[in-house]
């Protein structure tokens, strides 16, 4: 082989390798695009119980916001006592203390942009209605609950939260839309109250 075969077969060799770089760089350069993307439009929800006293209205209920950078998709929401789904919460409402106006939100379809909040459950007594010991029992029987949020981001990865009053959630391949709403069939069990007088409140967080 003379010199002439050999500069050539080094730079033909030269050539893949310099052209196997340039695609290695150019799918990391596109990982890290879509890492940014991602990362750009990550939603972070987190559920929190509440009870809010105020001079003439005492509530509680559910609070779910997102704290995250992106908008949460919700596909699916399941109400879970030891692990297991509720199909009602009818003996929970059976047993709150009488006289409460209800409230609800749906949650199945919605999306969450970040910074934002539903209250997908709320309940309202006149203050001289409900002594702090019910108020105290309420919160521990609902305390026994988890909600459990399916949410995917809009590039659809998704994840799902199982834990009151935490925002750690699990990454999961993907969500298997409900078509009910636990939130919503509360609807079917009594009117929709009107809305209750407003006042100033103190919150304390339920877990």
């Amino acid at each position: 082989m003379g010199n002439g075969n050999k500069v050539e077969m080094l730079l033909a060799i030269c050539a893949v390798i310099t052209s196997a770089v340039a695609v290695f760089i150019a799918w990391d350069q596109g990982r890290v695009m879509r890492a940014q993307q991602h990362g750009a439009v990550y939603p972070v929800l987190q559920t929190d119980g509440f009870v809010s006293t105020g001079e003439a209205m005492v509530s509680a209920g559910l609070r779910v916001s997102n704290s995250g950078v992106g908008p949460a998709i919700i596909e699916s929401v399941r109400m879970l006592k030891d692990g297991e789904p509720l199909d009602s919460l009818t003996p929970y409402l059976d047993r709150l203390p009488a006289g409460y106006q209800r409230s609800w939100s749906s949650l199945t379809g919605r999306a969450i942009a970040p910074g934002a909040e539903v209250i997908p459950l709320r309940f309202e007594w006149p203050r001289d209605a409900v002594t702090n010991e019910e108020l105290a029992r309420v919160a521990t029987e609902w305390g026994e609950l988890n909600l459990e949020v399916c949410y995917c981001s809009v590039f659809k990865r998704c994840w799902i939260s199982t834990s009151i009053g935490m925002a750690r959630a699990d990454r999961v391949e993907r969500c298997t839309p409900s078509e009910n709403d636990i939130f919503a069939d509360v609807a079917n069990l009594a009117p929709v109250p009107g809305p209750a007088t407003p006042s100033p409140a103190t919150e304390s967080e339920v877990e």
